[in-house]
């Protein structure tokens, strides 16, 4: 897998989950449990839809610059962090722990080509 791979599929991965709310809610909702602040929900699926736009941008040019992999791999690893904290609490359903495992996944695989290799 290259570099540019892995950002087109963290990029459709954002942006299908960053848009799924903002256009069927309720089916959202079915899937994720029940919310009270949709305005929120919405909010931050329109910015995973925004950095899985840029992701699928730089992996499509070939510009899977290390401040892109930045920004995929931070934003997965600030998704997977809330994702276990709240579920773990009980705050959000379990089914949010899957996509932790997802964001982690793509962590991996950023670190694999941006990590230093020691010889």
């Amino acid at each position: 897998m290259t570099p540019e791979t892995l950002a087109m599929i963290q990029g459709w991965y954002f942006l299908l989950t960053g848009v799924w709310p903002i256009f069927s809610i309720n089916t959202f909702m079915a899937v994720t449990g029940p919310k009270t602040d949709l305005w929120l929900v919405k909010t931050v699926g329109a910015v995973l839809a925004v950095t899985g736009a840029v992701l699928l941008t730089a992996g499509g040019t070939h510009e899977v610059t290390p401040a892109v992999a930045h920004l995929a791999a931070g934003s997965a690893a600030a998704l997977a962090a809330v994702d276990v904290i709240y579920a773990s609490k009980r705050v959000i359903s379990r089914i949010y722990l899957a996509d932790a495992a997802a964001e982690v996944a793509l962590i991996i695989g950023w670190a694999v080509f941006y990590l230093p290799k020691t010889t």
